[in-house]
């Protein structure tokens, strides 16, 4: 478990580094959705901000959406034994969210909309200037591939965010992390998990799919989930083909140009 540790507190703290992701007296307040990730994330954090001496704080919040079977109170235990401050605010979406989507239906888009809302909202109220999600790499490379073969558009998420709304900075310190390596460090941490619900009770969801695709193309070239991570950062925009980053009317009088330049 220490190797693990170790490996994944290696690439938070590059992907901290290489995004300028926190600063000194940065006040981090880190979405701790009770899954996997979110848990792995303010632990990794909460190491961190004891070895840099305190330079910046951090502060779990947890949205208690109502959903039936919930219970936190075992998170509540944890969060109290790692002296992390918390705060786990109820607001009933799941009943918002199963209202209007029909049954058999996707919850994620309309569930991820109002969790952000409340997210930002609270965010402002307690002055935190940096919101901290739990996305890690096996995400950006499944959100690149969904964004171009479902929405025609090449996009992902980035490790570093400024919002629509320019005043709240979103960071995920996880962008470098592999997914295998937080479910071996989450089960041998065994930390509180409190399933979802919404989106873990639907099994035909888009990302699923993606994630079944990019294993294959795995089993063949192990190398293939990196090379996807690293294309994310590697864009070439000359070899694309969106006029809004590339003046293709102008090429033309490029080269005449220079050929007038030449002779």
């Amino acid at each position: 478990m220490k190797k693990i540790e170790k490996k994944l507190l290696h690439y938070v703290g590059k992907a901290v580094s290489d995004f300028d992701m926190i600063q000194k007296g940065d006040r981090v307040m880190v979405c701790l959705s009770g899954g996997k990730d979110s848990y792995t994330l303010l632990y990794l954090l909460n190491k961190m901000r004891i070895r840099s001496h305190h330079k910046f704080d951090i502060f779990s919040y947890t949205l208690d959406q109502n959903q039936p079977g919930w219970d936190d109170s075992r998170m509540r235990r944890w969060l109290e034994a790692q002296g992390i401050p918390y705060e786990i605010e109820s607001r009933n979406t799941y009943s918002v969210v199963t209202g209007i989507i029909p049954e058999g239906k996707t919850y994620c888009s309309l569930c991820s909309r109002l969790r952000r809302g409340n997210i930002y909202r609270y965010a402002e109220e307690n002055g935190f200037n940096k919101i901290a999600l739990g996305h890690h790499r096996d995400d950006l490379i499944e959100s690149l591939l969904m964004s171009i073969l479902y929405s025609g558009e090449i996009r992902s998420m980035p490790p570093k965010l400024l919002t629509d709304s320019k005043r709240h900075v979103v960071i995920r310190p996880l962008a470098y992390c592999q997914e295998k390596d937080i479910v071996t460090f989450a089960r041998e941490m065994d930390f509180p998990i409190i399933p979802c619900n919404l989106c873990g009770s639907q099994e035909n969801l888009t990302r699923r799919k993606i994630k079944a695709l990019i294993g294959e193309l795995a089993a063949h070239n192990p190398k293939v989930p990196s090379n996807i991570l690293h294309a994310i950062g590697n864009v070439q925009l000359s070899q694309l083909m969106d006029k809004r980053h590339w003046d293709f009317s102008r090429l033309d009088e490029a080269i005449e140009n220079l050929q007038t330049d030449m002779a």
